[in-house]
């Protein structure tokens, strides 16, 4: 990300300086106080839930927990923040740590969208190619898709520690301030590609490979006519439009940029960065909105389970990812829901292949259904 909400301080030690905080850094302490109060032990009690409350974990559950450990993680650089604005100091901290905070909170941005997609493709297997969706179902492909994301995100946030730069400016009473903020050189180029390079990786392509893949799984639920609750795909869909809230105003910030600098325009290039530093500000707080939204999803469960209430939710994604796929399969095979679901639980039940007026056909789905079963808990 490129922000201007940071600065370092190299004061002399006689000197007994402090900024004044402006409206614009209370609002910033405001938004960053109540995202470290709710995101901070929200996401740490989310990997508590996941870790000690959820006995059968689906492939949702496991991306939730990867998703709440990275929004954790940069939630960690907020008292850094606000040391800075209400100290009234500077930037106390270096320029290691000020370009390390911004590095770490590109890759959390990274990080959440594409987890956010790979949760859009298992809802999309899950729906129109079940059985591969169950082959692939297993700890070893998702563990190497997870380590692929965390990879993929470093890299991709690499050009924001070069993009970051230490300016001294010389304040009255002999201040040093050295303000952290991006620096391309005075080159058009350089400002361009970092602001276009985000926008592209970080909302244009993941946006069209989640539109694309939950456009299919609505066409395909529709001509089923199959209406179903399905809490894993409602809590997903939460998820995605948490994320576009709180991060598109930055990306729409960053074109605006861009257009400013293809254009030449002072005045555009003006608008953009006054608006920089609101919109990260905004951004950041997408960190800590995801286990507020779990406690919304999982409120049914609250009563009956208590502090277990979110493991009830996430093993709520579990069964459906079952009951969706035993949709798919009964529509493929030409037999009604019901039909293949009580086929299924009685070949279970009875430890053999139920056989009705139809021999062929009832084997056929209860054997499909306990192999399909056995695959999804491989994940268990």
């Amino acid at each position: 990300m490129a922000s201007n909400i940071t600065t370092t301080s190299q004061q002399s030690p006689t000197a007994s300086f402090y900024l004044p905080i402006s409206t614009s850094a209370q609002v910033g302490i405001g938004i960053l106080t109540l995202a470290f109060v709710l995101g901070f032990p929200g996401n740490l009690f989310v990997v508590w839930s996941v870790f000690c409350r959820v006995k059968k974990r689906s492939v949702t559950c496991l991306l939730v927990l990867n998703l709440a450990l990275a929004d954790a993680f940069v939630l960690l650089s907020a008292p850094f923040f606000l040391r800075y604005l209400a100290g009234g100091r500077g930037w106390e901290f270096g320029s290691a740590a000020c370009k390390l905070v911004h590095y770490l909170s590109s890759v959390n941005m990274y990080v959440s969208i594409y987890l956010i997609c790979l949760m859009s493709m298992d809802r999309w297997l899950a729906v129109t190619r079940p059985f591969l969706s169950q082959r692939m179902r297993n700890k070893r492909s998702l563990l190497a898709l997870l380590l692929g994301v965390w990879v993929m995100a470093f890299i991709l946030s690499l050009p924001m520690p070069f993009y970051r730069s230490n300016l001294q400016k010389l304040l009255p009473n002999n201040i040093t301030l050295s303000f952290c903020m991006p620096y391309h050189w005075n080159s058009v180029g350089h400002k361009v590609f970092q602001y276009l390079f985000e926008t592209i990786m970080g909302c244009l392509v993941p946006f069209c490979l989640i539109n694309t893949c939950y456009s299919s799984v609505i066409c395909r639920l529709q001509n089923a006519k199959f209406q179903r609750r399905a809490q894993g795909t409602r809590l997903i869909l939460l998820i995605i439009c948490a994320f576009a809230i709180f991060w598109l105003p930055y990306h729409i910030v960053n074109i605006i940029e861009v257009a400013g600098l293809l254009q030449n325009s002072d005045a555009v290039k003006k608008a953009a960065s006054v608006a920089r530093p609101n919109v990260t500000a905004f951004a950041y707080f997408s960190s800590a909105v995801n286990p507020i939204l779990y406690v919304f999803a999982g409120s049914s469960h609250i009563r009956k389970a208590g502090l277990s209430f979110m493991g009830k939710l996430f093993e709520a994604t579990n069964s459906e990812s079952r009951g969706t796929s035993t949709f798919t399969r009964s529509s493929r095979s030409g037999s009604s829901p019901d039909e293949s679901s009580i086929l299924h639980t009685l070949s279970v039940k009875v430890g053999k292949p139920f056989r009705g007026k139809n021999k062929e056909r009832s084997s056929s789905v209860a054997g499909k259904g306990v192999e399909s079963l056995a695959s999804i808990e491989q994940l268990e």
